[in-house]
């Protein structure tokens, strides 16, 4: 018995049929997530939870499991005005020197100027794979969705169900992808005025403080996975086969529809503001997966 798609993307849950694999799925953050850091610093206010920065500390959360294949989604608002030098993010990432990640960092600028949005992916431990765009609306006055999809043909980095990136499988070309290794889910706001706002030049302005970032909804559909159960075996345990079907493995996730291609394109052509693949200063040689994988 397979199941029932409710659109791209969609949250649904699976029939298993033999083995038993939880699926999560919720919107409340003390089911999914803990704090990690800086318990002072988170602020419950119904719905909502808030994040704050000063110039003591900033916080962090993580989930209270790790996943395999699936979509996590958060909707989050974002430090308001002169946010230069913060940066919030939203990331999955799996543990130690050859871990795989996917990042959606934020990152503040000065009151008036765009939010830019650098996503990254690592994997066995390298990453180096920067992209960075302007948002084409303003992330502080509202709360948007940010999602990543994972499966094992491509990862979909998501903005408001808009894709903005896709980390395509290319190992039949030798290019490692990542798909062995359960991943927590976090998110953190921190002070980065080295590096993130116009290159580190602009730096965070305390008088401003506490910057915050508000959360009100969390959302994980994904395959949980036991730490005690080795990466190729839960590849196994959340992957479709004869006896059990996946809402992440149907066929037409595999790749984008026309409908996000074009998507993918317009996003690419009129907000995005750097790409490490065509940047020949610090790459000499162009990476493998950027020859092999144009969207324009």
């Amino acid at each position: 018995m397979s199941s029932k798609m409710c659109g791209f993307y969609g949250l649904f849950v699976c029939l298993m049929l033999v083995f038993c694999v939880s699926l999560s799925t919720s919107s409340k953050f003390d089911e999914l997530f803990q704090p990690s850091w800086a318990f002072d610093h988170f602020v419950h206010e119904g719905d909502l939870l808030k994040l704050k920065l000063d110039n003591s500390s900033g916080a962090g959360f993580g989930s209270k499991n790790k996943y395999m294949f699936g979509k996590v989604s958060i909707q989050l608002k974002l430090v308001e005005g002169d946010s230069a030098g913060t940066v919030t993010a939203f990331y999955m990432s799996s543990e130690g020197t050859k871990h795989n990640e996917f990042d959606f960092e934020f990152l503040g600028n000065s009151t008036g100027e765009p939010y830019s949005v650098q996503t990254n992916v690592y994997v066995n431990g390298v990453g180096n794979r920067e992209q960075r765009l302007n948002l084409w609306f303003d992330p502080t006055k509202d709360f948007h969705s940010y999602s990543i999809f994972w499966n094992q043909r491509q990862v979909v980095f998501l903005v408001d169900e808009t894709p903005i990136r896709v980390h395509t499988n290319m190992e039949h070309r030798g290019i490692p992808y990542p798909k062995d290794q359960a991943m927590g889910v976090y998110s953190s706001i921190w002070n980065a005025d080295d590096w993130a706002t116009q290159g580190g030049r602009v730096k965070t302005d305390w008088t401003h403080a506490p910057f915050i970032a508000t959360y009100k909804s969390f959302e994980i559909n994904a395959c949980e996975c036991p730490v005690s159960v080795a990466g190729i075996d839960n590849r196994k345990r959340c992957s479709s086969s004869e006896d059990k079907k996946y809402w992440w493995d149907e066929p037409n996730l595999s790749v984008l529809n026309l409908h996000q291609s074009h998507q993918l394109k317009w996003v690419r052509a009129k907000h995005m503001v750097y790409d490490y693949c065509n940047d020949a200063s610090r790459f000499p040689v162009t990476p493998l997966e950027c020859v092999h994988h144009r969207h324009s």
